[in-house]
């Protein structure tokens, strides 16, 4: 009797959760779930990731986590389910990657966070036009293009390595940095510099950003949207026009401008089809981004403040992305 008793209880308990189940408004379970972002290491999509975070937190009632880590670990991640949301994704330096991804339909593309980004090799231009307001002198002033660095590398001389000049690449974990390397060695440039990677993004941004204030030569990688290049005068260096062919061999052309998109989990729609909406619907720009991501630098803000910055002054973009009385569960919460 005891035995039976357990069980006919049991049996209720199932029923009550299915009929509550049934009764709730649509979207109410899956509230309680989380959405895991692929926090990435550098400031714009840590931002977007954090905006996006308090919309579907305080309007629809998810959790969020936001889990640190790399390129491409995490957009494995997303293929396997482990990871729901990659915010940022620069899709020509995760090429094979990604056509798994989509290919095979553990992933997929919503389109553009913003549609005008780019990346490349740079400098100073007063490194090439000189500043008079500084009292600098044009240093390298027949400096266009990649193939004039191996003329001017005393300009850029590395103090570690003196018989070379000093590239600055991108960062350890990005696939962005091995392709610079490739790069070098294809535009021959591997023979008068050195191929430096910063231990960081803070770093490499560093470097630039101290080496304008000093009125000090510097080449390198960057990318935009950034707060740097926001703040800072810096010209490009041309480059052979984007070739498929040739980025396929030897990547000694120009980075194809990309468009910066949004992933998820193929299985993210089904679980919570309130984000996906909100996802579909988000863009931004370049501009924008570098709005906030200097408004960050001159606070010395985190990624969280940037994104409250973002949606106290965006309103009327953001309120676009979402339906009415969620607006105003989030304009709420921000207040």
């Amino acid at each position: 009797m005891q035995k039976k008793g357990i069980l006919k209880g049991v049996g209720l308990c199932f029923f009550v959760v299915i009929i509550v189940a049934l009764l709730l408004p649509a979207g109410s379970l899956a509230a309680n779930k989380t959405i895991r972002f692929a926090d990435l290491s550098w400031d714009s999509i840590q931002v977007h990731n954090r905006i996006v975070g308090f919309i579907i937190s305080h309007g629809y009632g998810y959790d969020v986590e936001y889990l640190p880590g790399e390129t491409i670990p995490l957009v494995t991640g997303i293929q396997r389910g482990d990871v729901d949301v990659n915010m940022e994704s620069w899709t020509e330096n995760i090429q094979q990657v990604y056509d798994k991804g989509i290919n095979e339909g553990t992933m997929l593309d919503l389109g553009p966070n913003y549609p005008d980004s780019w990346q490349g090799w740079l400098v100073p231009t007063y490194v090439i036009k000189g500043d008079p307001k500084r009292g600098i002198k044009p240093m390298a002033p027949g400096l266009k293009s990649v193939y004039d660095l191996p003329k001017y590398w005393k300009v850029f001389q590395d103090p570690e390595t003196p018989t070379k000049g000093r590239f600055y690449n991108s960062i350890p974990g990005w696939n962005v940095t091995s392709i610079n390397s490739q790069r070098l060695k294809a535009y021959g440039l591997d023979k008068t510099y050195t191929d430096f990677i910063p231990g960081s993004d803070a770093a490499l941004a560093g470097s630039m950003a101290a080496a304008v204030k000093r009125g000090k030569p510097w080449v390198g990688y960057y990318w935009a949207p950034t707060w740097i290049l926001g703040k800072l005068d810096m010209t490009a260096l041309e480059e052979p026009a984007f070739d498929q062919k040739i980025w396929d061999t030897t990547k000694a052309c120009a980075f194809l401008s990309v468009q910066v998109n949004i992933l998820v989990n193929a299985k993210l729609p089904e679980r919570a089809p309130e984000v996906v909406e909100l996802l579909r619907k988000y863009e931004t720009t370049t501009a924008l981004n570098n709005e906030f991501l200097a408004y960050m630098q001159d606070t010395k803000g985190k990624a969280e403040d940037g994104a409250l910055w973002f949606l106290k002054n965006k309103k009327a973009l953001w309120t676009q992305w979402v339906p009415a009385n969620i607006a105003k569960k989030v304009e709420a919460a921000l207040k």
